[in-house]
């Protein structure tokens, strides 16, 4: 069934608000360590996305991640920029001090509702929990009028507890209750009856948006999420691919597109630019170098993929015999687009301007001559080696480009090995003060590459998580490797992406290396409680 366009259907839908937790509860993966460059693009595509709250960060956890609010909110415009705080004063007062300039800010402030929580971890009686979010939401209140107030694994709490709880936090001030199911512990049925409760004997009707924020620890995220916005929940707290604490959290573009591709059953629509989601789930996945695998729902790579022979035949005949959406409503691309090595720079702006990348240098994140011509050179580079290239081609080469600028970058290497000898690794770096060569031996063609890189910068970090995968499609398909690496305190990634796994193995440690030089990345720190 063809399903009408919001933008020209006249029946009135409900608008649910999308509360983008990426860069907080996103971060929080396993794993994951985003650097202050890197948070802000995401905040930027994120705004592209048009979402309508970014929950920036945790300030209080550390210096790095108050600053970053604090850049997010003075670079970013358009969503509400939010920021967690416990119900401590030191907390509340960090969250207000890092959103000083945004143009909306919200202070997201949570506590725990479950018995075992309140017990064993934040080891006070539910009066105390009470009595400790009045004063928080309060004071909250103080620096914005858009307080938001969670109480933690409200799946396994006594419901007249939370009843009393959230009354108490709606009375103090709180313009928004979030209903976390913390440990994704609720099913679709129990959730929505918990939201329909809530609805009826907590909002009654006032002003008081419902927000759901659900972990995918039994897989029902998404199914938790929808149901919520069945029984009346007006916000959905999600991540880009799903990413998030242990399993994760529900997933942006799943709920986004159940949304508009089901909006005849849920009478709902949000105002996500449903084009972008595509491409912003590529850019977290490199950056936090955490791969969506091919049958992810919406932007996996088989997510539009037709093998069968049957399905084959009915999609060539009529594509809604086995496709519910387009592939171009969420970015991607329905047609090969094919280039290669005769291909000359008219052809290869076309070929991005197509692929909605700015070429002109208009905005600030745009290409600008210099910038474009050394992707230029690397496209040629490419194109003699692997020779057709493709759009996903195209967007492996942008992704890996768009970085800060780099103390040391790649200018050759060679790998000397075989079966009765230890591979040998010759790398020639570019730095501002010259050029610096050197050569060093490993274990296998990757390992020695990594010490010539280390001989050679002076640096030597700690691999603690190397990943590698095919980004484009082929037998000379294109390979991003991901490292994740230690230096002191520091937890480092970065990411490289080639036709060759070696040099995209050195492309990324070199990041790491720009990384630790630029002293761009955080120190990550613990904090006892757990987030919602």
């Amino acid at each position: 069934m063809t399903q009408p366009d919001p933008q020209t259907d006249p029946q009135a839908l409900r608008r649910i608000h999308i509360f983008d937790t990426t860069l907080r509860d996103g971060e929080q993966s396993p794993g994951v360590a985003l650097n202050h460059n890197q948070k802000i693009e995401i905040a930027h595509e994120l705004a592209r996305l048009n979402v309508d709250v970014i929950e920036a960060g945790f300030p209080i956890t550390s210096d790095g991640d108050f600053e970053c609010v604090s850049r997010i909110s003075r670079e970013v415009r358009g969503p509400t920029i939010c920021a967690l705080a416990r119900t401590a004063r030191a907390d509340i007062e960090r969250a207000a001090s890092a959103l000083e300039a945004a143009d909306k800010s919200r202070i997201h402030v949570f506590t725990s509702a479950s018995a075992v929580q309140m017990q064993y971890m934040l080891r006070k009686t539910p009066e105390q929990v009470i009595e400790s979010s009045v004063r928080a939401v309060g004071l909250a209140r103080q620096y914005t009028a858009d307080v938001e107030f969670s109480g933690q694994d409200v799946m396994r709490a006594d419901f007249e507890f939370v009843i009393q709880l959230y009354r108490a936090a709606i009375e103090a001030g709180a313009t928004v209750i979030n209903i976390p199911d913390t440990v994704g512990y609720g099913t679709p049925e129990e959730y929505g009856a918990l939201i329909a409760r809530v609805r009826d004997e907590i909002v009654m009707g006032r002003a008081i948006e419902i927000s759901t924020h659900c972990h995918d620890d039994l897989g029902m995220a998404t199914a938790n999420s929808l149901a919520a916005v069945e029984n009346g929940a007006t916000q959905i707290e999600c991540t880009l691919n799903g990413i998030g604490e242990r399993a994760g959290n529900t997933a942006l573009e799943e709920v986004v597109m159940a949304i508009y591709t089901r909006r005849d059953h849920y009478q709902a629509e949000t105002a996500i630019r449903t084009r972008e989601i595509n491409r912003v789930s590529k850019l977290v996945s490199r950056l936090t170098g955490m791969p969506v695998p091919p049958n992810k729902a919406i932007v996996g790579d088989n997510a539009f993929a037709h093998e069968s022979g049957i399905h084959q035949d009915g999609v060539l005949k009529h594509k809604e015999t086995y496709e519910i959406m387009n592939a171009e409503l969420v970015g991607r691309e329905a047609a090969v687009m094919v280039m290669g090595k005769h291909s000359g720079r008219a052809a290869f702006r076309k070929a991005l301007n197509d692929l909605g990348y700015d070429t002109d240098g208009q905005s600030d994140r745009g290409f600008n001559d210099e910038a474009l011509n050394a992707l230029f050179v690397r496209f040629k580079e490419l194109a003699d080696r692997k020779g057709q290239i493709y759009a996903d081609d195209l967007h492996a080469l942008v992704g890996s480009s768009v970085e800060s600028a780099e103390t040391f970058t790649l200018e050759r290497f060679q790998i000397a090995m075989g079966t009765d000898m230890q591979p040998l690794a010759y790398i020639r770096l570019h730095t501002p003060d010259g050029v610096r060569e050197a050569t060093a031996t490993g274990d296998g063609s990757v390992e020695a590459i990594f010490h010539a890189i280390n001989t050679a910068t002076g640096i030597a970090p700690e691999l603690e998580v190397y990943r590698v995968q095919a980004v484009t499609k082929g037998a000379e398909a294109l390979g991003e490797v991901s490292v994740n690496a230690r230096y002191g305190e520091m937890s480092v990634s970065g990411s490289g992406v080639a036709s060759d796994v070696v040099e995209a193995s050195a492309r990324a440690w070199l990041r790491v290396i720009n990384h630790i030089v630029a002293g761009q990345t955080k120190e990550r720190q613990t904090v006892t409680a757990e987030t919602p």
